[in-house]
Order: structure tokens, then sequence, then C-alpha cells
């Protein structure tokens, strides 16, 4: 597969493929892949509507989840 970073911009990419690497390794069955692309699509869904956007906890919240973040957030705005 072609890189899709500008010219001159090799790491761009970055974020993409350390997302792509946290997606196989916490969501791929043991055998690595999906029985049909309907079924890769649900899972893929699920897994980022459930777990990952509200449980899983982030480098780049200081480690705690996007719902630990947001209440964090409300009590020190109050």
């Amino acid at each position: 597969m072609a890189s899709y970073s500008r010219p001159g911009t090799p790491y761009d990419n970055a974020q993409a493929e350390a997302g792509w690497s946290t997606l196989k390794t916490e969501l791929l069955p043991n055998g690595g892949a999906f029985a049909s692309l309907k079924e890769a699509r649900l899972e893929v869904a699920h897994y980022l509507d459930t777990y990952f956007n509200l449980d899983r906890r982030h480098s780049a919240l200081g480690y705690r989840s996007p719902h630990q973040f947001e209440r964090d957030f409300q009590i020190s705005i109050s």
C-alpha cells in the first residue's frame, strides 16, 4: 500500500499507523482475520463506539479514559 504522506513530510502518517497497530492488536481474533467483511465492520464499529472512545485509557489524556477525563474536567470548571 502506498503512503499517504505529502512529499517531504515522512512523519504525518505515524498517528494513523499507530492507530491501525492498536486496532489490530486489541481487536483481531486469534486467527488474525474476520470471517467476512460484514463481521469486520460490525466488530470495528462496536470496538470504537463502546471501548476505544469511552473506556480505553489514552496517553494523550494522562492515561485516563475519555469518561474519566470529562468527569475530571467538569469538576475542575465547577
